[in-house]
């Protein structure tokens, strides 16, 4: 029996969004800024799910999903972002009924030819779930909102051979102050941090100590991300605020760790102790012990001895 696929509506330009939405044509072809208090767009316009060809960032008078840890809240009331980058699929729960605040739409053709259009994708927190949003103090919001209000009059009054470069420079402070923003939050929430490090750290252990790397190889980081409840965007870019290392080298240093301990209290092999941390060859093993030691693991354990 063929099994049935899931089809999403695929909106591939920002025409197609205003469409969807009921909104006027946008007043540039690739680029839109949506005022929801004034134009009261509502989610329930969309399908259940669709796909944008495009960036989207939104900012919520209203944000659900204010972090509780213990008896105290970690996060601000007052509003805050969320980012969303092209093919990546949004759902009926990662709206609100009744949105608040403001939509900016970015297609990748607008960023061709500047810097940011690279730039872009190496800012993880497009790829982070709605409960990931970014809480904005209120001087945050202020200085978020003024950028709005900026790109909104620079729409709305003029569009001539410079109003792309103008935007263009809005665009690069929004998403420098994203960054900054979200190391706040890292900070701000740095006890619930260090719980999920431990706890990461802990699930590290059973994983080789039950010999999971035996079925399932060696851990990724969607394996532990999936099981802390975290997008793995998130987790390594958390995890990095803490320790300076993302997810990937936690595992890593994991492994070396756990390799030394085999290495040097037990009569396995190279290629054993490869095999027993989920190593499909020895090679690449031995490659990645050498590159964090200095040494290849025949040397450790004679130099150990």
């Amino acid at each position: 029996m063929k099994k049935e696929e899931t089809s999403h509506l695929k909106l591939d330009s920002i025409s197609d969004a205003h469409r969807a939405l009921g909104l006027p044509k946008p007043l540039h072809p690739l680029i839109s800024l949506i005022d929801n208090d004034k134009t009261k767009v509502g989610s329930s316009r969309l399908p259940d799910s669709h796909v944008l060809n495009f960036y989207k960032i939104s900012y919520r008078s209203r944000l659900g999903g204010k972090l509780k840890y213990g008896q105290g809240h970690y996060d601000f009331d007052e509003g805050g972002l969320l980012f969303a980058s092209p093919n990546q699929v949004i759902g009926k729960n990662d709206e609100t009924q009744e949105l608040s605040g403001y939509t900016l739409l970015i297609h990748p053709d607008f960023l061709l030819g500047y810097p940011i259009a690279r730039k872009i994708k190496q800012y993880g927190f497009f790829s982070y779930t709605t409960n990931e949003a970014l809480h904005l103090s209120d001087k945050e919001k202020m200085a978020i909102i003024s950028i709005f209000k900026i790109m909104e009059e620079e729409l709305n009054s003029r569009i001539d051979d410079l109003s792309q470069d103008v935007m263009i420079a809005q665009l690069e402070l929004l998403l420098t102050y994203a960054q900054r923003f979200y190391k706040r939050q890292f900070i701000t929430r740095k006890a619930v941090s260090n719980d999920v490090l431990q706890r990461m750290e802990e699930m590290l252990d059973t994983y080789f100590n039950d010999q999971t790397s035996l079925s399932r190889g060696i851990p990724t980081v969607q394996y532990l991300s999936e099981r802390l409840n975290f997008s793995p965007s998130y987790l390594s870019d958390m995890l990095r605020s803490l320790t300076g290392q993302n997810a990937q080298q936690h595992i890593h240093q994991k492994l070396i760790e756990k390799a030394k301990e085999k290495l040097s209290t037990t009569r396995l092999s190279v290629s054993e102790v490869a095999y027993e941390l989920g190593f499909e060859h020895p090679q690449s093993f031995s490659k990645l012990f050498k590159s964090k030691t200095s040494l290849s693991p025949v040397e450790f354990r004679r130099s150990f001895n």
